[in-house]
């Protein structure tokens, strides 16, 4: 018997897509201190698999880098806030699409495959 006030879906792990999916996850690993998720079973994962990226901490989702053959073309319909500093994700190669302003209170970001983010920084979390 289900329950039919119950959500008919809840929340599993996040996927960005991109071209070269290793050097991606190894990018977002240096920018959000995540890790790479080994195989279950210490095998090693084949360069046409997605890449899991984990918060070693557990505080964390997972998130699947996944390989595409086409590169990002329109903006994102979807996309990650992140506590940070913008200077310091410039420095390991995102892009500033947009600086904090009158109409918005967080710089928009774009990784080295062009996905958008959104950069608060850590004062934000407290006020």
């Amino acid at each position: 018997m289900s329950d039919t006030n119950a959500a008919p879906a809840r929340f599993k792990d996040l996927a960005l897509d991109a071209t070269d999916h290793r050097a991606l996850a190894d990018w977002w690993c240096r920018a959000l201190g995540y890790v790479l998720r080994p195989v279950p079973d210490g095998t090693e994962w084949r360069e046409e698999w997605p890449v899991p990226i984990v918060d070693p901490a557990g505080a964390g989702p997972t998130i699947w880098i996944v390989p595409v053959p086409e590169p990002k073309t329109v903006k994102n319909r979807m996309h990650l806030d992140v506590w940070g500093d913008t200077e310091r994700l410039v420095g390991l190669g995102a892009t500033v699409i947009r600086r904090r302003d009158d109409e918005i209170e967080w710089d928009v970001l774009a990784d080295p495959e062009g996905n958008e983010f959104c950069v608060f920084t850590p004062r934000d979390r407290e006020g």
